[in-house]
């Protein structure tokens, strides 16, 4: 019995741990991205920010591409690819790109002192993960990034970390695209 206990929980663990580590297996072949007609409208992303100054609505965003990525601070890859988001972000913030954070399944403090350290970018607090479900597409594990084009559609979708070498190509195209 102890062996069979035993097995459960190394089982368990190995699956909470790949959850979080997906996006670093060699089956991650980057974003899936969607012709223009083939966009579904995306939903709403509303929430409390995480520094506190407020509540935020996508709303103020229209007419931008903008990249929602979902994190949390307990995960290894969202570590990995904060460098990755913030690069782009940087080159392409005045060209019309958005960059929006969704900290999900958190702790307020973590997340704030993730924050500081890795984005000049706004993000939701999302404890519950209710943004998060809101988007249909978005798996279970984080990190996930999702790109909206300029008339609010999801345009690309990337189940686990990113890299600047495959996020900027689509980010470009997208501030391509007419308007």
């Amino acid at each position: 019995m102890r062996r069979l206990l035993a097995a459960a929980l190394l089982a368990l663990v190995a699956s909470t741990l790949t959850a979080c580590t997906g996006g670093t297996s060699p089956s991650f072949e980057g974003f899936q991205v969607f012709e223009p007609g083939d966009r579904k409208p995306a939903p709403s992303l509303r929430g409390d920010l995480l520094d506190g100054s407020g509540a935020f609505d996508s709303t103020a965003l229209a007419g931008k591409v903008v990249v929602v990525n979902f994190w949390g601070s307990w995960c290894g890859p969202c570590v990995g690819e904060a460098p990755e988001l913030e690069a782009v972000y940087s080159a392409h913030k005045e060209s019309g790109a958005a960059f929006v954070g969704v900290d999900v399944l958190d702790q307020v403090d973590n997340a704030r002192a993730f924050a500081r350290q890795h984005m000049t970018y706004p993000s939701i607090f999302d404890p519950s993960s209710r943004v998060a479900l809101d988007f249909a597409v978005v798996p279970r594990a984080v990190p996930n990034t999702i790109i909206l084009d300029r008339q609010g559609r999801i345009a690309a979708v990337a189940r686990g970390q990113v890299y600047q070498t495959d996020l900027e190509p689509v980010v470009v195209d997208l501030l391509a695209e007419a308007g």
